[in-house]
């Protein structure tokens, strides 16, 4: 599930590099799913599920084996994936590999890693055999930046304090070998790049990279969250949950993991190169 999301549809890329068959599923079966068309040693079979409809669940999870379980964050969260795992258990599929939060903890200050701590509960009362993954931020959600980057500032509210950055793309890869290692499978493990990287020294970096001079400005946490909905649009509950998340950094610093590197026998991707790879999304 999740196969046209950032991280879904790095996975779908992975098992393919593998030559793993995979059921892609998605609400728009009738659009591209980005990468699959010159699929042809591993034709990937794509199939309609929507969390909202159990009867596609229950259709999409027909005769599969695992499940990767990743859900765009939102207040219905925790009633889709429970859902979604309780119909995955009666369709007779035997691993679950779940997409959480960093701080999944039943008392986390951040209300979205609240609910998926309530989501793992539910697996490990399942009885189903699952793994846990817990990426800290994506780097692709950076590009959201490039608008306020062009004009040379980037807001937030985490001070000096750094941010444990990851590439969705090593995300699929873990993904990928939960589903196909035995040995990793039934794992948590919190996922990040090699280093982690203040919102000020992101600034000089991008600095670096465009040539024109990027500046941090901090905010207070009801100034930037009064920006997200107004500026921003954003809807009340994801601007709570950016400011959240923000100062979940200050009062926790952050440092990388190995996992990673533990479980690819690899390094991570870095922000430099990730930042490189884009660069043209964020120079005026």
């Amino acid at each position: 599930m999740g196969s046209t999301g950032a991280t879904g549809n790095a996975l779908l890329q992975s098992l393919l590099n593998l030559g793993t068959p995979v059921r892609a599923l998605t609400r728009t079966p009738h659009k591209p799913i980005p990468g699959i068309a010159g699929a042809r040693q591993t034709p990937v079979e794509v199939q309609y599920a929507d969390a909202t409809d159990p009867h596609s669940l229950a259709a999409a999870f027909k005769d599969a084996g695992q499940l990767f379980l990743s859900m765009a964050n939102s207040p219905a969260q925790v009633e889709l994936e429970t859902r979604v795992i309780d119909i995955a258990a009666h369709a007779g599929i035997g691993h679950i590999v779940k997409v959480s939060a960093p701080a999944a903890e039943p008392d986390s200050p951040v209300a979205v890693s609240r609910g998926h701590h309530a989501v793992e509960e539910h697996l490990r009362a399942s009885g189903l055999t699952h793994t846990i993954l817990r990426p800290y931020a994506f780097m692709q959600n950076l590009l959201r930046l490039a608008p306020s980057v062009a004009q040379g500032v980037i807001l937030g509210t985490t001070g000096d304090a750094p941010f444990n950055y990851i590439d969705c793309r090593d995300i699929g890869d873990v993904a990928a070998a939960a589903l196909t290692s035995p040995g990793i499978a039934g794992g948590t493990y919190t996922l990040t790049g090699p280093e982690a990287v203040s919102y000020p020294e992101l600034a000089s970096r991008l600095t670096a990279l465009t040539g024109h001079r990027i500046r941090y400005v901090n905010l207070t946490p009801n100034e930037l969250r009064d920006d997200l909905i107004h500026r921003a649009h954003m809807p009340t509950w994801l601007a709570d949950h950016v400011t959240e998340i923000q100062q979940l950094a200050v009062a926790r610093p952050e440092t990388p993991t190995t996992a990673v590197t533990d479980i690819l026998g690899r390094p991570p991707r870095t922000l430099d190169a990730f930042l490189d790879e884009h660069h043209t999304r964020f120079r005026r």
